[in-house]
C-alpha cells in the first residue's frame, strides 16, 4: 500500500528479457535506497513492483507481459516516480493507493497557469463513475485532487492543479500533451461502486 506522495525519481537504464516479460533496472540517482531490501515493494510511476536485485544506486524488478500491457512509462530512458511502501507509522499525506494501475490515460492539456500547471487527462468512459470533483485520483503514482470533471464522447476528462513542488519532485516535469500516463481510481470509490452495484443499503 502507498500514499501517492512521491519521494524521488529514477531513470530506467536497462531491460533484460525474462520469459514473456522483462527485468527493468532503474538508476535511482540520489534517492536513498539503503533501507530497501530484496522483496520490498516499490511503486514505479504508480505500478507496484517487487525488488529482485539491488546495486549501489540501482534497483531491478521483474515485469510481466500482462503488466506491460496495462501500464505505460517503463521503457528504457523513462523517468519514473518512486515511492516506498507505506508503514502503519507513516502520515497519510495523500490517499490510499494500491499500486495496481487500472488503465492508462492521455494528457489532453498541460500548460502553465500563474505559478502552477493545469493538467487534463482523458481516460476511457468505463472509469468515469469513479471520478468526482474534489475526489482523489492517482496519475503516475501521484495522489491528486480533481478540480473539474467532464464526460466527453471520447471518454472522461478531469483536470488537476499541479503545484510547483509536485512539478519539480515528479516526472510531471517531462510530461507532454498526448503522452500516456498511469491511472488508478480511489480505493474507497471502488468499494462504494461495488456496494451500489450489489444494492447494499446498510
Amino acid at each position: 500500500m502507498f500514499t501517492g506522495i512521491i519521494t524521488g525519481t529514477g531513470r530506467i537504464i536497462r531491460h533484460a528479457p525474462l520469459g514473456d516479460g522483462v527485468r527493468i533496472t532503474i538508476d535511482c540517482g540520489d534517492w536513498p535506497i539503503a533501507d530497501v531490501e530484496i522483496g520490498d515493494s516499490i511503486a514505479h510511476s504508480g505500478c507496484c513492483l517487487t525488488i529482485v536485485e539491488k546495486g549501489e544506486r540501482t534497483l531491478a524488478s521483474d515485469v510481466s507481459a500482462h503488466t506491460l500491457s496495462v501500464v505505460t512509462g517503463l521503457e528504457i530512458g523513462a523517468l519514473v516516480n518512486l515511492e516506498k511502501a507505506a508503514t502503519l507509522a507513516d502520515r497519510l499525506g495523500g490517499h490510499l493507493v494500491t499500486g495496481h494501475v487500472d488503465t492508462t490515460g492521455r494528457v489532453t492539456r498541460w500548460e502553465p497557469i500563474a505559478e502552477s500547471w493545469l493538467l487534463e487527462v482523458e481516460v476511457p468512459s468505463d472509469w468515469a463513475r469513479f471520478i468526482a470533483r474534489k475526489g482523489s485520483v492517482t496519475v503516475n503514482g501521484v495522489s491528486l485532487t480533481v478540480n473539474e470533471v467532464a464526460d466527453v464522447p471520447e471518454g472522461c476528462r478531469f483536470q488537476i492543479n499541479v503545484i510547483p513542488h509536485t512539478f519539480h519532485a515528479t516526472n510531471f516535469r517531462e510530461l507532454a500533451v498526448d503522452q500516456r500516463v498511469n491511472f488508478e481510481v480511489d480505493t474507497v470509490a471502488r468499494y462504494v461502486e461495488r456496494m451500489l452495484a450489489l444494492g447494499v443499503r446498510d
